[in-house]
């Protein structure tokens, strides 16, 4: 532009003295070229600054190493997924992950959230990716983007939208299907269009791209939808910034991309040689990277909390760094599954076994975000290694025990009141259909059948195969049983004095994260039977429970018709024999230097979800544990009331009561 504008210049000067003599036109050529003379030299200088202003990340492969700007690097990074905490504590986390010497932060991007149902994409709130990515940036983290499409996570569906298996119901997820490979394009265009302008070479802080996500432990080995994914990866990263892969050590065959750095993820060892002796026959040059060092591990409903102590991780993690190794801890802050957002894996005798909603992880970090003493290990090994930041450690946040508040109770799912405001729609059909052939996430759906007018046998066993996840069983609105996918049981006696009808009402417990079963279906999949008649004509009653409003709506009108019939209801033991129940209180906070975080103890409660002030904080179940109570981050409270609402599925205390703690109980059970 600045040549153009010159010559235009000269251009227009030659045509004013078009009219004069030779003298004054020599005179015009002499200035002329004085003057191309000097853009020419101006512009060479311009390119050269630009040049040496131009930033680059990038693999130096003969000497095993990255180049930051031409200069050797390693990263020590944490992950650290935003979708696990309130947006309002980004900052503090990111900030105590820098105060531990680290310089890079790890996230992956789920899917799911931003785009929860086809064509529609959500950008704000706790799925702003471009506001945490400049709040890494504030703290002087650099970031190592992990956009999957799949992520695993210990997500619902390991971080895929439900919609995919509603769109296209024979979907093959993270293969060369033609319709996988179209919403993973349109999903794409999406997303790194908007992530573009934060890769390193663009002037932001994305060093590193990952192509997939551990693909190696994926039955399907597809070369073909890896190359594709690779290359549609790189039509938007380009040079800016650096494609990896992440395996686990004995499967890289299937991970490794031609063109792209493979990286492996492995926790403590005492054999680190022949763990990077086996990445070396894949990728012989380049920096060793461990893309996963566990410090904790993840944890299911039912299960003790993982716990990994400080001293098993210590020794690996010095080793990885004498190596010259760059290191990302998975996790350094773990943070919360909200709402429904937490997965499953393909464990325990049911091949089904449901993540807990706090994911803690034992990272160096708490839920909360306050530094461990393993934090403090950590870090003093990171300041052997890389220069530490002027940045004192934050102290932990502020708890508090806010005491004990009582509940009341309004009524069931299954009442009209409950069926008008919460239910989403009434499918009837034949055979019964999936959550997802009725278009719904998650939560709940009751199907209801009439039994046959005469049974052959007296009881009868109800044989429901299909069932995903977990069904609670009621004959004319009096309960049952419970039949549950992890258990696995699927059999049930109906005695022929029970009733007619028949209502199961089925739990989506978060869909697989990991394995070959990602196409997850909820619901009833397969056909019902009483004995050997295939039951038919059932009613499906949608209830996703993802309006609080509606909820809010229910509680009111309940409230004002308390005189005319609901006393009967309001009984716990009768309530929950007659399907979940709603239940509603208020926290009163009085004062704003009152504020902070806290933990819900939902001892002596069955198995549901909670919402304070609207927000979902999770799925709780402390018959099981190992969970107990649930974290609520100071930011979803305010001064004054504060209003709390359950839908429990199975059991309610007699006292109805919940009490805030000032520390969190994972490790137990009521």
């Amino acid at each position: 532009m600045l040549m153009q504008k010159t010559r235009n210049d000269f251009l227009g000067r030659e045509e004013l003295s078009g009219g004069l003599g030779m003298e004054l036109e020599l005179s015009n050529l002499t200035i002329m070229r004085f003057q191309h003379s000097f853009v020419a030299i101006f512009v060479i200088f311009s390119l050269l600054g630009l040049a040496k202003a131009k930033r680059t990340f990038e693999v130096d492969y003969k000497n095993d190493q990255f180049l930051k700007d031409g200069r050797p690097f390693r990263f020590i990074s944490g992950s650290f997924h935003y979708f696990r905490a309130h947006p309002e504590t980004w900052s503090r986390h990111l900030r105590t992950m820098r105060a531990a010497g680290l310089n890079a932060v790890t996230t992956y991007v789920e899917w799911s959230l931003h785009n929860p149902r086809d064509g529609v994409y959500v950008w704000n709130g706790i799925a702003d990716l471009e506001r945490f990515i400049r709040l890494a940036v504030d703290e002087d983290l650099l970031v190592i983007l992990r956009p999957g499409p799949y992520i695993c996570a210990e997500r619902d569906m390991g971080g895929f939208p439900y919609w995919l298996l509603q769109k296209f119901p024979g979907i093959q997820l993270r293969t060369a299907d033609t319709n996988y490979l179209s919403e993973v394009r349109i999903w794409y265009n999406q997303l790194m269009t908007r992530m573009a302008p934060y890769l390193y070479g663009n002037g932001g802080p994305i060093i590193m791209v990952q192509v997939e996500n551990e693909y190696g432990s994926f039955f399907a080995c597809d070369l073909s939808y890896r190359n594709w994914l690779r290359d549609e990866t790189q039509s938007y990263v380009k040079d800016n910034a650096v494609l990896f892969t992440n395996d686990g050590p004995t499967v890289l065959r299937c991970g490794k991309i031609q063109g792209v750095l493979a990286t492996m993820d492995f926790g403590a060892t005492r054999d680190l040689k022949s763990i990077w002796a086996k990445l070396r026959r894949y990728e012989p040059n380049g920096p060793l990277v461990n893309a996963e060092y566990y410090p904790g591990w993840l944890t299911h409903w039912t299960e003790p909390m993982a716990n990994v102590s400080t001293e098993s991780i210590t020794g690996t993690f010095i080793d990885m760094l004498d190596s010259g190794a760059s290191v990302n801890f998975y996790m350094f802050y773990g943070g919360t599954n909200f709402g429904f957002t937490a997965g499953a894996n393909e464990n325990g005798p049911g091949n089904y076994i449901a993540d807990i909603t706090s994911y803690d992880y034992d990272a160096p970090m708490t839920e909360a975000g306050d530094p461990t003493p393993k934090y403090y290990a950590l870090r003093r090994i990171i300041a052997r290694y890389l220069p530490m930041p002027d940045l004192p450690v934050p102290d932990p946040v502020p708890k508090r025990a806010y005491g004990t508040i009582r509940l009341s109770s309004c009524c069931t799912l299954f009442s009209s009141q409950g069926r008008q405001k919460l239910a989403t729609g009434v499918v009837r059909s034949n055979k019964p259909k999936t959550f997802e052939a009725l278009d719904q996430y998650s939560g709940l759906v009751l199907y209801e059948t009439w039994l046959p007018t005469h049974f052959k046998r007296d009881p009868s066993i109800l044989y429901v195969p299909g069932l995903a996840d977990r069904g609670y069983v009621y004959v004319d609105n009096e309960f049952v049983g419970i039949l549950a996918r992890e258990t696995p049981i699927y059999e049930l006696p109906l005695s022929a004095s029970s009733g007619r009808l028949l209502q199961i009402l089925v739990e989506n417990q978060g869909r697989l994260n990991y394995g070959r079963q990602l196409n997850d279906f909820k619901g009833l999949t397969k056909d019902v039977r009483l004995d050997k008649q295939m039951l038919s004509n059932w009613n499906m009653t949608k209830y996703p429970l993802e309006s609080y409003n509606d909820l809010e709506q229910l509680i009111a009108q309940s409230t004002e018709s308390a005189q005319v019939g609901f006393q009967e209801l309001r009984k716990p033991q009768l309530l929950l024999r007659s399907g979940p129940g709603i239940y509603h209180g208020t926290l009163t906070i009085d004062k704003d230097d009152q504020l902070a975080d806290t933990y819900l103890d939902m001892s002596g409660w069955g198995k549901g979800i909670v919402f304070i002030n609207g927000e979902n904080l999770g799925r709780y179940w402390p018959l099981v544990g190992p969970q107990v109570t649930l974290y609520v981050p100071a930011p979803v409270l305010k001064m004054g009331s504060n209003r709390v609402v359950l839908v429990e599925y199975q059991m309610a205390p007699t006292s109805m009561e919940l009490q805030f703690l000032d520390t969190p109980i994972l490790n137990g059970r009521s």
